[in-house]
């Protein structure tokens, strides 16, 4: 191998990024043959130091390509890929993506890719595929209901079908092997097979109303160029049935659909109704698969197999070779925000994809985030309104209920568990909504006032009952037994003070023994599965209570549900952030919209201590588009995003003075260079100053000029980060979605 230094020989050299926090790529020697074979967008095995890497080639670079001679280079240890797996547009996308939100290019490259890639493993896994052995075993899966369901789609598909294809079905690998364990079938390991299929209607779409027609129409007379749109739809609508009818026309282009949703748990409704329309292979990305099941829906996508990819947001990275059309579904989410590490936003990367595409790119939502509108006032968006629901559904009338003067029992209005008992005796649903998992915020002596306050954050520990009576801080994990006296005092006598869900579960079992509560949360759905069987009881056509978070909240489809409750929703009047009130609006919307989706009218209650809000007001009597032309305006006087842009440094250590010091430091050195077209707001202690026994200090960096801002950041950020004492962590976060 010729040395770097060595002027008289060619030197076959390739660009790598390599997963390590500095922010430039490195060349790497190849034999002549390596050269040659080494594809842009292949893995590559490297050493880095003392570590032993995967990366990937961004660059052949020519043979007469100068070489800095204060350098000796290391070869390549090995080509792990015979073709590149990120096609050259992806590869593009992350540039843009490294570069936009300050991040190391190779740590940017790498999580676009499965674990199992990342790790250097091959990239033709064996597929599972299981086979039917019995075909008369009806006897011996009498006793299971999911392995009769199982055994029933196995004698469908008497030559074997993939286990992804059976999980996607609903049937999960351990009843496959429950059944393999009893001589029903056989699991074997064949070669993947990433042929396309052709797509064929699985069911005839709905007739679309006026609305939805013209938003169809729209949309497709850009099917093979890129522009943007804003589905703004009431709540119940119908804007999955205007995408459905979209990707039917883009998937008979032989063209590959990417549709993004913003949890989890959103996934399994989704899927049924792509698979109810479309028979077709979906491939499934989210972080709750294993990392086979995930490279192996990675690699349907690369290979052109899936024609509909179905993921969370950093599914916005995977190659479709022939992708045609990307749609975000509850584009407003805050869950499309990645808040660690590289923080992106795929919203905005979901934008600029589609641009190097040339393909259109739908938002969805009946709450559309204040940025979203901004973009359609800026011309750069084409808004597409749903002022109907769907069928003969109408729009809930939204109730406010003034705490300050209304009887209670537990909390909850006498007149809200009234109408609460009505619709239950008429065989009907009620949701109701409370932001705040656990059983109580606070843990409060009832002789000294003493509180249990988490040792290590600026915050209380909340209690806790399930699956045992404990003490858990929300913010960073710690978890204490129950104290049997206060610790001050040692008085006996310690009360939960306030209400979670799982107090309110407790007070919603004693005022209605008769009927079911399903608390939907973090904590009750944590186990595999367990939510996918809450929404299938959801489903049935039963009284009951849903009680539950955020996670109620999200795009669902409640039919039986003509009641919905709200019963705190002034922490989010409070709040410091100036987003807060946004993200408040499109709650109480949201989970209102869960009303009143069937045959039968909705009602909304709202409980709060401030009837008089103006936000509150502007809901009720007009609508969230109202609030969110008001919004605008208002931050448009203030110049704050999306009328300015925004960048927001963290920085925490053990001591406070420190981070100050620091930050005020490089704000001079920014100050210096930087012209008055740029705003320095801090440094300041973050709204909670110690978490996780850490002080944490922040630092707002705003201009009405983003390229400037980025020109500014760029060289200031590196060396800001390059001279940071140790166990100091600086983050930068562009676009800021949250201030804590």
């Amino acid at each position: 191998m010729p040395n770097s230094t060595d002027h008289t020989t060619a030197l076959y050299r390739v660009r790598v990024a390599v997963p390590v926090h500095l922010f430039d790529c490195f060349d790497y020697l190849v034999s002549a043959e390596q050269y040659e074979q080494a594809q842009v967008g292949a893995r590559v095995a490297v050493s880095f130091g003392r570590q032993n890497l995967v990366g990937i080639v961004m660059e052949k670079l020519a043979l007469d390509a100068p070489v800095d001679p204060r350098f000796k280079l290391k070869p390549i240890t090995e080509l792990l890929d015979d073709r590149a797996i990120i096609d050259a547009q992806v590869l593009q996308l992350l540039k843009w993506s490294a570069q936009y939100y300050q991040f190391p290019i190779g740590e940017v490259v790498q999580s676009a890719l499965p674990a199992l890639l990342r790790q250097g493993k091959p990239y033709n896994l064996l597929a599972r595929t299981w086979k039917l052995l019995d075909l008369d075993a009806e006897s011996k899966v009498r006793r299971s209901e999911r392995q009769q369901e199982a055994y029933k789609v196995l004698k469908l598909h008497p030559v074997g079908t993939a286990e992804n294809i059976l999980n996607m079905a609903g049937i999960e690998t351990a009843t496959l092997k429950a059944l393999e364990k009893k001589g029903i079938c056989e699991c074997v390991l064949e070669p993947q097979d990433f042929s396309p299929q052709p797509v064929q209607m699985a069911q005839m779409p709905l007739k679309a109303n006026p609305e939805q027609q013209h938003a169809i129409d729209h949309v497709l007379k850009y099917k093979n160029k890129y522009q943007a749109f804003l589905l703004d739809g009431l709540t119940g609508s119908g804007k999955t049935e205007v995408y459905l009818q979209i990707m039917q026309q883009v998937l008979k282009q032989g063209k590959q659909v990417l549709v993004l949703v913003p949890e989890i748990g959103l996934t399994p409704q989704t899927i049924s109704r792509f698979q109810s329309r479309f028979q077709c292979n979906i491939a499934l990305l989210h972080s709750g698969l294993n990392d086979s099941k995930r490279l192996q829906a990675w690699q349907a996508a690369e290979t052109g197999k899936a024609s509909i990819v179905l993921g969370t947001r950093s599914a916005i990275y995977t190659p479709m070779p022939n992708l045609g059309l990307i749609i975000l579904d509850e584009e407003h989410d805050l869950s499309f925000k990645q808040q660690e590490g590289f923080r992106y936003h795929a919203r905005d990367v979901a934008l600029y994809r589609a641009h190097l595409q040339q393909c259109p790119v739908v938002l969805g939502s009946a709450t559309p985030s204040i940025d979203s509108y901004a973009l359609v006032d800026h011309g750069k968006m084409q808004v597409l309104e749903l002022n109907q629901r769907a069928g003969t559904a109408l729009m809930p009338k939204i109730h406010i209920l003034d705490l300050k003067v209304a009887q209670k029992q537990h909390g909850i209005s006498l007149h809200l568990i009234e109408e609460m008992k009505k619709r239950l005796e008429r065989k009907e649903q009620v949701l109701i909504f409370l932001n705040r998992r656990g059983y109580a915020p606070v843990l409060i002596c009832d002789s000294c006032g003493w509180q249990a306050q988490c040792p290590y954050c600026d915050a209380n520990f909340t209690v806790h009952r399930q699956p045992y009576q404990h003490l858990h801080c929300h913010h960073c994990g710690t978890v204490h037994r129950l104290p049997e006296q206060c610790p001050s005092c040692q008085h006996t006598e310690l009360k939960p003070l306030g209400m979670g869900t799982g107090k309110v579960e407790e007070h919603l079992n004693e005022l209605f023994p008769d009927f079911d509560v399903i608390r939907v949360d973090r904590d009750s759905t944590s186990r595999v599965g367990s939510w996918q069987k809450i929404y299938d009881k959801i489903q049935k056509s039963e009284p009951a209570i849903l009680l539950g978070t955020q996670m109620l909240a999200k795009g669902h489809h409640f039919p039986y549900v003509t009641l919905v409750a709200i019963l705190d929703i002034d922490s989010g009047l409070l709040s410091v952030d100036f987003r807060a009130t946004e993200r408040t609006a499109q709650l109480i919307v949201q989970v209102a919209g869960r009303a009143g989706r069937g045959e039968h009218k909705g009602d909304v209650y709202l409980q709060t201590l401030r009837p008089d809000h103006a936000l509150l007001n502007t809901l009720v009597k007009d609508n969230y588009r109202a609030f969110a032309k008001q919004t605008l305006q208002e931050r448009q006087i203030a110049m704050m995003p999306p009328y300015r842009y925004a960048a927001l440094i963290r920085c925490e250590s053990k001591d406070q003075s420190l981070n100050t010091d620091f930050l005020q430091k490089h704000a001079a050195y920014l100050r210096q260079y930087s012209d008055l077209n740029l705003d320095i707001w801090g440094p300041i202690p973050a709204p909670m100053e110690r978490k996780a026994g850490r002080y944490q200090s922040h630092m707002v960096l705003l201009s009405a000029d983003r390229a400037r801002l980025h020109y500014y950041l760029r060289a200031w950020w590196q060396n800001l980060l390059s001279n940071k004492p140790s166990g100091m962590k600086v983050t930068l976060d562009i676009d800021p979605q949250e201030l804590s």
